[in-house]
C-alpha cells in the first residue's frame, strides 16, 4: 500500500505538470496561458532589464555635466561622438535592459490570428526602444517605438510610444516633423501628470532647435505645472529664466529663478545656486542695491550646504569687486575660484582670462600672457574662443618685447639725467633694502640650518625611533629630508639668484636674481663682489657716459613707443594706450622719421576716441608743417584714401614684387633700400627687407643670402616674416650648403639644358636673341623645347633651352638645328643638368663648371 500511495502521488504530479505546460503554451490563448507569460514577463525579464535601464540611466547622469553658461538642454543626456561597431555598446546596462526586452517578446509573446494576447509585450517593446535610445542608436530605438503605434493601437503605452518616438525624432533633427506629431497629439489626447510634462518639454526642445525661444518658454511653464518630480521642475523653470535672458527679460528671468530658489531641497541644489548666480549676474549696479547683493553674496559663500559650489560663488563674488573698482579683492576672490579645483573648465578659462586682462591693463604684459596660456588649455582647441585669446597671446608677444625695452631703457635713461648726489640718493635706498633682504634670507637659512635633521619623512610624532646604529631613510639620502631639501633650495638661491632650468646656467648673464653676489638695479642686472654689494659707486659706475650709447638707448625705447602706438592701435583697439604711447615718443625728442606717421596715428586716434578739438590740432600741424607728404594728401582730400592710393606703403610692394617676378633683381634691391628708410618704423619694413634679402640670394648666390636672412631674423624676430626667415635659416639653408656637382650619371641627372652666356650684353641684344631662338626651336622635330632669360648676376645673363633629356643630345644641340637655322645660331653654349643648374644659380660657381667640364660650344 505505501508503495501504491508514493506511485500515485508522482502520478499526480507529473500530470500536473504536463497539464499546466500544455496549458501555458504560447499557441493557445487560454486565460492560464495569457496570465503564466504576462506574469512571467513582467515580473521576471521586464523587471530586470528596468532595472538595468534605470542603472544606465544613473551612470549616464553621473558622467554628464551640465555647462550652465549656455541654455542647457531639457534632457540631460551626453551625447558621444564615439562610433560603436554593430553588436556593440557604449553602456552594458543598456545591452542587459535590449536583451531582456528580447528576452520577453521571445519567450512570452503569444501572437494568434495575428493578435498579441500578453498585455505585457507592448511594455517589453517601450523597454526595447528606451534601451536602444539612451544607447544613442536612435534610429533602431524609432523601429521599436513605431512598431508599437503599428501593432498595439488599443495600448495603454500608446500615449509614451508617441512621446518617445518625437524625442528620438528630435535626436534624429527631425524637429519640425516632432513638432507636428506633438501638436496633434496634444490637441487630440487629454495628456495628464507626467506624460503631458513628458510631451510638453520634448515640444519645448524642438521650438529651442528651431529658434522659436517664445513657444519654448510657453511649453517649459506647462512641463513645469504638470511635472511631480523636483528635479524636472527645478531644471525647467531655470532653463525659461535662461531663454528670458536671451530674450532680454531680465524681470521675467528673475521671476523664473526665484521660482527655483522657492522650490529649496525638492530640487538638485545646483538649480538653486545657479539660480542664484544667475540673479547676481542680472543685477544692476547702477541702480541695484550693491551692500544687500555683498550679503547675498557672503550668505551663499557661507553656507555649508554650498562648498561644493564655492567656485562659481568665488567667481561671482570677484566679478562683484570688480565692478565696485576693488580690484585686490576681485584678483583674490578669481584666485580662490581656481583654487578650488573646479571640474568646469569654461569657468577656469574665465577666471584665468579676466586675470590677464587685468596685468594687462597694468602692464604686467609676462603675466598676462602665463594667464592667456593657462586660459587656452582649458577651452576647445580651435574653437572660436580658443582662436581670439591665442590670437590676443600671438600679439602680446610683440608687445612684451617692445614693452621691455621701453622699461629698461627709460629707467636706465632716468638714471643717466640724474646729478650725482640724486644718483647716490636713489642708490643708497636701493642698498637699504638690498640689506634688509639680505638679512631676513640669513634668518631663513639660519632657522633652516637648526631644523636641519630634527624631521624625517618616516619618523612621525609617536613613532618608535630607528634602533641604535641603524641610519635612516633621511639620514641616507638628503632628498628624503623635506628640512634639508627646503635648506637646500634657499642656499642656492642665496649664491646663485633664481635661475631657469637650462644649459649653461651658471652664466653670469643668466642671473635673474639674489642678493649676495648679485643686484638688480632697474631691470638690468649686474654681479658684484661682497664689497662692492653695498657701494652706491658700483652702481653709479655702470650708468652708461658716452654719447653713442645713450643715443642708441634713446633711439631704441623711441623705436619701441612707436611700434606699442602701432599694437595698441591696429591689433588691441586699445585708443587711449596707443594715444599714451605716441605722446611719450613726440615728447622724447624723437627721430625725425618717426615724427608724422606718429602725428597722423595720433590723429585717427583722437578721432575714434571722439576727441574732436584734438583731431583738428592734429590735422591742421600734419597739413602746415608737412605739406607734401602722403598723409596731408589723405587729409586734404579724404575721398581718396577710399581709393588705392599708388604711393602707398602697399602699392609700391606690390610694384616691387612685380619687378622681382621679372628678375630685376638689382632694381628690387636698391628700391628696397629706398622704401625701407621711406617707410621706416612701418609694418611694411620687415616684407621689404625679406624680399630684398631673397632678391640678394638670386643676385649674389647662397653667401648673400644666408647673411641677408639672418638680418631679417634676427632684426624683425617678431614679425611673420622674421619667423619665415628663421625658418629658412634653420630648415631650408642647411640642406643647399653643398656646392658639389652632380654627375651625369646619377638618377636624378635625366633632365638637361643648353645655355648660352651673355657677359654685360648690350640693350636689347638677350631680347633679341630670345626671339630668334624660340623661332629656331620651333623648326626642331620630336622635341617640345622652350627658352627662358635667367639672370646670374648683376653682369652676367643666361638664355636657357629647357626640354631635353638626354645628355648627348644637349652636347650636341647644333646638330637637331637645320643648316638654314644653323646660321641664325651662332652664340656658344654648354650643356648642363637641372640639378647642376640649379646649384650654379645658388651658389654662383659657373666658372667651375665650365672648367670641369668641356661641352661649351
Amino acid at each position: 500500500m505505501p508503495a501504491l500511495k508514493i506511485s500515485f502521488k508522482a502520478t499526480f504530479v507529473i500530470a500536473c505538470s504536463v497539464l499546466l505546460l500544455v496549458s501555458c503554451s504560447r499557441k493557445k490563448d487560454k486565460f492560464i496561458s495569457r496570465n503564466f507569460h504576462a506574469v512571467t514577463a513582467e515580473f521576471n525579464a521586464l523587471y530586470n532589464g528596468y532595472n538595468a535601464l534605470e542603472a544606465g540611466r544613473t551612470s549616464l547622469n553621473d558622467g554628464y555635466s551640465d555647462n550652465y553658461w549656455d541654455v542647457l538642454p531639457i534632457e540631460r543626456m551626453q551625447i558621444s561622438e564615439e562610433v560603436v561597431l554593430p553588436g556593440q555598446s557604449k553602456n552594458e546596462n543598456f545591452n542587459t535592459a535590449e536583451e531582456k526586452a528580447v528576452k520577453a517578446i521571445q519567450k512570452h509573446s503569444i501572437t494568434i490570428n495575428g493578435k498579441e494576447k500578453n498585455p505585457q509585450i507592448d511594455e517589453a517593446y517601450l523597454l526595447l526602444g528606451k534601451s536602444r535610445y539612451f544607447d544613442q542608436r536612435f534610429v533602431p530605438a524609432l523601429e521599436a517605438f513605431n512598431y508599437i503605434l503599428y501593432k498595439y493601437p488599443a495600448s495603454d503605452k500608446i500615449n509614451q510610444a508617441k512621446i518617445w518616438r518625437e524625442k528620438t525624432n528630435i535626436r534624429l533633427d527631425n524637429d519640425e516633423l516632432a513638432i507636428q506629431n506633438l501638436k496633434r497629439l496634444l490637441k487630440q489626447e487629454e495628456l495628464k501628470d507626467q506624460d503631458l510634462a513628458d510631451a510638453t518639454s520634448m515640444l519645448a526642445q524642438a521650438y529651442l532647435n528651431t529658434k522659436s525661444v517664445d513657444s519654448a518658454i510657453t511649453q517649459l511653464e506647462i512641463a513645469s505645472k504638470a511635472t511631480k518630480k523636483g528635479d524636472e521642475r527645478g531644471r525647467y523653470k531655470f532653463i525659461q529664466g535662461q531663454l528670458y535672458n536671451e530674450l532680454g527679460k531680465k524681470d521675467s528671468a528673475n521671476l523664473a529663478f526665484d521660482q527655483v530658489i522657492e522650490l529649496n531641497r525638492r530640487t538638485p541644489r545646483i538649480y538653486m545656486i545657479g539660480a542664484h548666480i544667475e540673479k547676481i549676474k542680472n543685477f544692476d549696479y547702477g541702480k541695484g542695491n550693491k551692500f544687500e547683493l555683498l550679503e547675498l553674496i557672503t550668505e551663499l559663500e557661507e553656507n555649508r550646504e554650498n562648498r561644493p559650489f564655492l567656485d562659481k560663488i568665488y567667481h561671482q563674488k570677484a566679478t562683484y569687486f570688480l565692478h565696485n573698482a576693488s580690484d585686490s579683492l576681485a584678483i583674490a576672490y578669481f584666485n580662490k575660484s581656481l583654487r578650488t579645483n573646479s571640474q568646469d573648465r569654461i569657468l577656469k578659462a574665465k577666471n584665468y582670462e579676466i586675470l590677464g586682462d587685468m596685468n594687462f591693463d597694468a602692464s604686467v604684459y609676462e603675466k598676462a600672457g602665463n594667464y592667456y596660456d593657462s586660459t587656452m588649455t582649458n577651452l576647445v582647441l580651435n574653437s572660436k574662443p580658443y582662436r581670439i585669446i591665442k590670437r590676443k597671446r600671438d600679439n602680446l608677444e610683440d608687445v612684451i618685447y617692445y614693452e621691455t625695452i621701453a622699461q629698461v631703457n627709460d629707467s636706465i635713461l632716468n638714471l643717466v639725467r640724474l646729478l650725482e648726489a640724486e644718483r647716490i640718493a636713489y642708490f643708497e635706498v636701493f642698498i637699504e633694502k638690498l640689506k634688509i633682504r639680505a638679512e631676513e634670507e640669513k634668518e631663513k637659512a639660519e632657522a633652516a640650518e637648526r631644523n636641519t635633521g630634527l624631521a624625517t619623512v618616516n619618523n612621525p610624532i609617536g613613532s618608535p625611533g630607528p634602533r641604535m646604529g641603524a641610519p635612516t631613510q633621511a639620514a641616507m639620502f638628503y632628498f628624503y629630508n623635506p628640512t634639508t631639501v627646503a635648506y637646500g633650495k634657499n642656499e642656492f638661491v642665496k649664491i646663485w639668484g633664481d635661475r631657469p632650468m637650462e644649459d649653461n646656467w651658471r652664466w653670469s648673464s643668466k642671473l635673474n636674481s639674489g642678493v649676495t653676489g648679485s643686484a638688480s638695479t632697474n631691470n638690468s642686472v649686474v654681479t658684484a663682489s661682497e664689497d662692492e654689494l653695498f657701494d652706491p659707486q658700483f652702481y653709479i659706475s655702470k650708468i652708461p657716459s658716452e654719447v653713442k650709447e645713450i643715443d642708441s638707448l634713446s633711439k631704441d625705447r623711441n623705436y619701441a613707443y612707436y611700434q606699442l602706438g602701432l599694437i595698441y592701435k591696429e591689433k588691441f583697439k586699445e585708443y587711449a594706450l596707443a594715444k599714451s604711447k605716441f605722446n611719450n615718443l613726440l615728447s622724447s625728442n624723437p627721430e625725425a622719421r618717426l615724427i608724422l606717421p606718429s602725428k597722423y596715428n595720433l590723429y585717427k586716434i583722437y578721432e575714434l576716441l571722439g576727441e574732436n578739438s584734438e583731431a583738428s590740432i592734429a590735422k591742421a600741424d600734419i597739413i602746415a608743417n608737412y605739406p607734401e607728404s602722403r598723409y596731408a594728401t589723405i587729409l586734404n582730400n579724404p575721398d581718396s584714401a577710399s581709393e588705392k592710393d599708388e604711393n602707398s606703403p602697399e602699392s609700391l610692394y606690390e610694384v616691387l614684387y612685380e619687378q622681382y617676378e621679372s628678375q630685376a633683381y638689382a632694381e628690387v634691391i636698391s628700391k628696397s633700400e629706398e622704401y625701407i628708410t621711406t617707410f621706416d618704423g612701418e609694418p611694411i619694413v620687415s616684407k621689404l627687407e625679406l624680399l630684398k634679402a631673397t632678391a640678394t640670394g638670386r643676385l649674389y648666390g647662397l653667401e648673400a643670402y644666408k647673411e641677408a636672412i639672418n638680418y631679417v631674423a634676427i632684426t624683425f624676430a617678431n614679425t611673420p616674416e622674421g619667423k619665415q626667415a628663421q625658418n629658412i635659416e634653420t630648415n631650408v639653408l642647411p640642406k643647399l650648403a653643398s656646392s658639389d656637382f652632380i654627375k651625369e650619371n646619377d638618377s636624378v641627372a635625366n633632365n638637361h639644358k643648353v645655355v648660352f652666356k651673355f657677359e654685360n650684353p648690350k640693350p636689347k641684344q638677350v631680347t633679341d636673341f630670345q626671339k630668334i631662338l624660340d623661332t629656331v626651336l620651333k623648326n626642331i622635330k620630336y622635341y617640345s623645347l622652350k627658352s627662358s632669360v635667367d639672370a646670374y648676376n648683376p653682369n652676367t645673363t643666361l638664355v636657357v633651352v629647357h626640354g631635353l633629356r638626354n645628355a648627348q643630345v644637349a652636347k650636341t644641340f647644333n646638330q637637331l638645328l637645320t643648316k638654314e637655322d644653323k646660321k641664325k645660331i651662332k652664340e656658344p653654349y654648354f650643356a648642363i643638368t637641372s640639378a647642376n643648374y640649379q646649384i650654379i644659380q645658388m651658389h654662383k660657381n659657373l666658372d667651375a663648371y665650365l672648367n670641369t667640364d668641356s661641352n661649351s660650344k
